[in-house]
């Protein structure tokens, strides 16, 4: 009798967010095919999985792009899945209105410091004191005045004015005015470690899966919002059309140039010990 292959696990790290909720939809779903794969998903925010990565727990995860440096050795970028704002990105919100130098020293909430949000304050605002803690957590600490301002990334992005918050400073207008590139914020890494050819096809069933997503886009932002937090329908709509577009489908010539741009800024910073060579893995061609 004939034996019966059993698909290969990849645990699959991912956020509790809408933008990764809509790209995984097809998968979750089960909308496509796996080519004899079998996705055992991880959903942690990002600073953990920044730090799951670092251990090297996970076969393939989402990452913030600032981590890719210390991960080089060990992960390919997959050239799909990637989050890139385009003038837009993670915003410095506050209680009261006052200038980005003001910020100076002051203690600010941010959402972990291997996130790409807190190199780019740091390249914006060289001196501050970072306090460290969930991303959905910033908020309220600000509102409690226990820190001067907090960096927000994900949704809180688009309904801080709703609990009364002002914004200081646009870190993807602060990019784009000083770099003139898209700015890479997260990555898609898998490990080297699994071989090429399970690396193309990883690539590719996240590939397809976002493909599906786009041509299933009711279906699919009704399955993102699970992860919403409350999102209304139209905010989510724009969030999600914010970072799942045409260039996570394609690590593109400008967002390589961006990553270099981040990490050489980073090294000449103090923030990375090394510029690392990109290394990026693509889908299986159809």
């Amino acid at each position: 009798m004939k034996s019966i292959a059993l698909p290969k696990t990849i645990t699959v790290g991912h956020t509790p967010d809408m933008d990764d909720a809509f790209m995984f939809y097809a998968i979750n779903s089960g909308h496509i095919p796996m080519d004899g794969l079998r996705f055992e998903h991880v959903i942690e925010d990002i600073q953990s999985l920044n730090q799951r990565a670092l251990r090297g727990e996970l076969d393939m995860t989402a990452i913030s792009a600032a981590s890719y440096p210390a991960l080089s050795s060990a992960y390919w970028i997959v050239s799909v899945g990637s989050s890139i704002g385009q003038g837009y990105g993670p915003l410095v919100i506050a209680q009261s209105s006052f200038s980005p130098e003001e910020l100076s020293g002051r203690r600010i909430a941010v959402p972990g410091c291997q996130t790409t949000a807190y190199f780019l304050l740091r390249l914006a605002i060289p001196s501050f004191e970072p306090v460290e803690m969930p991303f959905s957590e910033i908020p309220q600490a600000v509102l409690d005045g226990s820190v001067a301002a907090g960096l927000v990334i994900h949704e809180w992005q688009l309904i801080y004015r709703d609990a009364g918050l002002l914004p200081i400073l646009d870190l993807g207008i602060w990019w784009q005015t000083h770099m003139k590139l898209p700015l890479p914020l997260g990555l898609n890494v898998v490990k080297k470690s699994l071989g090429k050819k399970t690396a193309q096809q990883t690539a590719a069933a996240l590939r397809d899966s976002i493909l599906y997503a786009f041509a299933h886009q009711e279906d699919a932002l009704e399955y993102a919002m699970q992860y919403g937090r409350g999102t209304d329908a139209a905010r989510a709509r724009q969030f999600i059309g914010m970072y799942v577009n045409e260039e996570s489908l394609i690590l593109s010539t400008h967002t390589r140039e961006a990553l270099r741009l981040l990490f050489d800024h980073s090294k000449k910073a103090g923030l990375i010990s090394q510029v690392p060579r990109l290394g990026v893995i693509c889908p299986f061609a159809d």
